[in-house]
């Protein structure tokens, strides 16, 4: 009853636009910090038995040999380090934010979204409303679950 409600709600207005956050979840955030924080210690950790003195007092490296162990600790913690700036910058840049517009004035669905800083940052698709086709669902459940609403266009192209 309620959907039934807001669909009747939305078909009165002209100009229908959905905001996306993007890359600014609350996930993004705990990957980034866990990742960057377990790349540094294993840097500390590599570096420590190189130079043979515990950097930071609760990592013990006294019984870890810089040559095999410290060595892939600190090609790890640069991995973890690289990795984890990575994370920030797509958090830092708004990657993915944009939003979709379903306009009956011009009768245009626009979909605009931003992506790494470049000449071709910012993605804006313009179709014709009379060239949807379909809008499906997509719900794959499971332990990697997705669910998305795709709209078909002409030429089967299916944009999420």
């Amino acid at each position: 009853m309620i959907v039934v409600k807001r669909i009747k709600k939305m078909e009165k207005k002209l100009i229908l636009r959905e905001t996306l956050q993007g890359s600014r979840h609350w996930s993004n955030y705990f990957w980034a910090v866990i990742i960057s924080l377990g790349g540094l210690g294993f840097l500390i950790v590599g570096l420590s038995s190189f130079f043979e003195v515990n950097l930071i007092q609760f990592l013990d490296s006294k019984n870890i040999t810089f040559f095999p162990q410290g060595l892939v600790m600190c090609f790890y913690g640069i991995v973890g380090l690289l990795l984890g700036l990575y994370f920030w910058l797509i958090i830092i840049l708004e990657i993915g934010k944009g939003y979709n517009e379903f306009n009956r004035k011009t009768g245009k669905m626009t979909i605009f979204r931003l992506g790494f800083p470049g000449k071709n940052r910012c993605l804006k698709l313009e179709y014709e409303l009379n060239e949807i086709e379909a809008i499906s669902i997509d719900v794959k459940d499971g332990i990697n679950t997705r669910r998305a609403i795709l709209i078909q266009v002409k030429g089967g192209v299916k944009l999420p």
